[in-house]
């Protein structure tokens, strides 16, 4: 074995060994050179004083999402003004995701596409039928205004990814103040998500002579609904 993978080696066990001695409770990541002090909600310049759905509202249309603050009671009719005010004339959704029901009950029913099959059957719609996707968010992030999304079967990841626009549905008890919060509040260490996306406005690129350029390719885009009431479950 030579000098350096031995040397290699020693800091890969060390690592390993730092984290089974690491305190969960404690804000620091082991690594071969010493520790890493994580930056908490307080450290990174946010106002304790102001509220974490407030934090998460300002960070998110920072990056150019549309936040529009919702009730139980209202989200679903405020869906359906936001199409009409935005002339979308056609939008996609899950046939099984959790808001499939309300919409398919709702005045938008017949504008709805629903995807229900493999991409082969439904991608050249999406790419040139849709004017928007409908999905729920499994959870944001108040420290930098993201949402994160679950793709699955009942609600796959080309309806957040082709369409135009992109309208999250995302209950505010499923605000968090970090990712690492949310991973740990959502007990990911047990059950990984497979496919994970993390939203931070529409899409966006620097490609082209370092300028920040948005709706080059994915959503232009992006529209939150926020259902604010915390009365748990899905909105």
């Amino acid at each position: 074995m030579s000098a350096i993978s031995s040397e290699s080696h020693r800091a890969r066990r060390a690592i390993f060994e730092r984290l089974r001695q690491n305190n969960q409770a404690t804000n620091t990541v082991p690594t071969a050179g010493g520790e890493v002090q994580l930056i908490t909600p307080w450290q990174d310049g946010a106002d304790r004083s102001v509220s974490r759905t407030t934090r998460f509202i300002d960070n998110a249309r920072n990056w150019r999402a549309e936040v529009i603050e919702a009730t139980p009671s209202t989200w679903l009719q405020q869906i359906v003004d936001l199409v009409a005010k935005r002339g979308l004339r056609r939008v996609a959704a899950g046939r099984d995701s959790a808001i499939s029901g309300p919409l398919s009950a709702s005045t938008l029913a017949d504008r709805v596409y629903w995807v229900d099959g493999p991409i082969e059957s439904t991608k050249e719609t999406l790419f040139n039928g849709i004017d928007a996707g409908i999905t729920t968010a499994t959870g944001g992030v108040a420290q930098t205004g993201s949402l994160l999304l679950r793709p699955s079967i009942a609600e796959p990841r080309m309806l957040s990814l082709i369409p135009p626009v992109h309208i999250a549905v995302v209950h505010e008890s499923t605000l968090y103040e970090t990712l690492q919060d949310a991973m740990r509040e959502q007990g990911w260490a047990d059950s990984m998500p497979t496919n994970l996306l993390m939203v931070t406005g529409p899409t966006k690129t620097a490609d082209i002579q370092r300028m920040l350029v948005y709706g080059v390719h994915g959503p232009r885009s992006l529209v939150i609904m926020l259902v604010r009431a915390s009365t748990g479950g899905s909105p």
